[in-house]
């Protein structure tokens, strides 16, 4: 009976310990603590988490350049790593020998069988620059005496020659990064032009809400393609680039504005506010 009511005593004791670590705890620990209960968010972070790392370190995962083309070697099938040979663990690619097809004409590329070319890991391929500044030559996947552009398709190659694998390893770091930019953009306007429609009203506050009507009334995926179709055939990738990051942004901007400018309406007037203006702040500051 004791132990019965040791128990029964504990539970509350329990209760009162974990109200007030609710109590002494920062927004941040808060949000933490919410966090890990949360099995989808935490799975979703850590896929984001490698996607970025892939994006970061591109030149690791990918074992040539991807933008080598070649023409013989064009629209290649998936080439498969084996990974047992005779009886134990050694990873290697049958080597490509080029055929013609008797029925298309065309040159097509068939295993060796009776050529095999290692594969090793972390192995040395082409040297690339990690972070920009420290030379290397390391590579997630790398072959052995042979050229990786000429002997190793993981996932075959494009219209021109170019290998796949390498191709999406770089082109990961054009996707996180628009995505990461125009977010940013996108926030820089809505605060801004949300606050200064709030916080002035008026005809300021007209024009930028006639413009947030304008802008999402209009469909949004024909909008992007229609400015997207816009871009001038010579641009560089680089520009392209840019360009792109910048439709984004100015399009996906007029939602934050909106939450924005409501809050700023329900705050111009607190008391803080108006210390602020006496004691001689700008418009900007206290925005």
């Amino acid at each position: 009976m004791s132990e019965l009511a040791a128990g029964h005593a504990a539970l509350p004791l329990a209760g009162v310990v974990a109200e007030d670590r609710v109590a002494v705890a920062t927004q941040w620990q808060l949000i933490w603590w919410r966090f890990r209960k949360h099995k989808l968010a935490v799975g979703g972070t850590i896929v984001l988490i490698a996607f970025y790392l892939v994006a970061l370190f591109a030149d690791f995962f990918a074992y040539v350049d991807p933008t080598e083309s070649e023409a013989q070697r064009s629209l290649m099938a998936p080439q498969p790593i084996h990974w047992i040979d005779e009886g134990s663990f050694k990873p290697f690619v049958y080597a490509l020998k080029g055929t013609r097809d008797p029925l298309t004409f065309k040159r097509v590329y068939v295993p060796d069988t009776s050529t095999k070319i290692p594969v090793t890991f972390f192995g040395h391929g082409e040297p690339w620059q990690m972070l920009g500044f420290i030379p290397t030559d390391r590579h997630l996947i790398a072959v052995e005496g042979a050229k990786p552009s000429e002997s190793l398709f993981l996932m075959g190659t494009d219209t021109h020659g170019r290998d796949l694998w390498s191709r999406l390893m770089y082109a990961t770091r054009t996707s996180m990064t628009i995505g990461l930019v125009s977010v940013a953009l996108s926030l820089v306007l809505g605060v801004v032009l949300g606050g200064i429609s709030g916080y002035f009203g008026g005809a300021i506050d007209t024009v930028i809400q006639r413009i947030i009507e304008i802008l999402r009334s209009i469909p949004t995926i024909p909008l992007w393609m229609g400015l997207a179709a816009a871009l001038p055939a010579d641009w560089s990738v680089v520009q392209v680039y840019f360009a792109i990051t910048i439709i984004i942004s100015l399009i996906g901007w007029t939602e934050l504005a909106r939450v924005v400018r409501g809050r700023f309406i329900s705050l111009k007037q607190e008391d803080f506010v108006m210390a602020a203006e006496l004691v001689g702040c700008s418009k900007a500051r206290i925005i």
